[in-house]
């Protein structure tokens, strides 16, 4: 990301044209190969995120270890605003970071957020002005290299010992999410949002 955005999240138009879909030979669409890659990378993974961070541009944070952000950090779920569910471990990551009651707020409202409250959630780090972020986090980054590397693995690895479920689950998710994403709702979401104009949900 750059100090104005992190990512406005996957190309929704893209997605319904052509929806993530498990092959026949049980190969995985990239998308999955992603997090599946960030999810199990046995290192400690640092991000920093100034300004928008949309859908999967906030769902990936819960795979990093440490995670700083700019005050100008606005992060959303907007999943269920899109008829769609949520994505890349989401389900069950963000309950396990925040409890249930705020993550139930978070991914079916799909309200943006923003730094201060990702601080106090438990969400980032630290907050720091977004021209400073880049910079802390290359220093985060080189005092996690100076450490010894085996040490710094099995910590990781035992942090995460009860998230063994975590691959298999954003399989579910991303059939559910790809069969809602060629749903009627999605397509009622997509469009108002071309259009510019508020979705009606009231049929679906």
């Amino acid at each position: 990301g750059a100090a104005e955005i992190f990512t406005a999240g996957n190309d929704l138009m893209d997605f319904m044209m052509n929806p993530p879909k498990i092959g026949e030979g049980g190969e995985l669409p990239s998308v999955f190969r992603f997090l599946n890659a960030i999810h199990h990378f046995p290192k400690p993974i640092v991000a920093g995120v100034c300004g928008a961070a949309v859908g999967i541009g906030t769902t990936l944070l819960f795979h990093c270890d440490l995670v700083y952000v700019g005050d100008n950090a606005a992060l959303s779920l907007p999943f269920v605003n899109l008829g769609l569910c949520p994505e890349a471990g989401s389900s069950w990551l963000l309950p396990a970071l925040v409890g249930h009651h705020r993550a139930a707020e978070k991914l079916m409202l799909g309200e943006p957020f923003y730094a201060d409250e990702a601080l106090e959630m438990g969400l980032a780090n630290r907050v720091l002005p977004p021209a400073e972020v880049n910079a802390h986090v290359q220093a985060q980054a080189k005092k996690l290299a100076d450490k010894p590397s085996a040490s710094l693995v099995a910590t990781k690895a035992l942090m995460k010992k009860g998230q063994g479920h975590i691959a298999e689950l954003i399989a579910a998710e991303g059939k559910i999410f790809g069969e809602l994403l060629v749903g009627p709702a999605a397509k009622e979401a997509i469009s108002a949002f071309m259009q510019k104009r508020k979705p009606d949900f009231s049929k679906y």
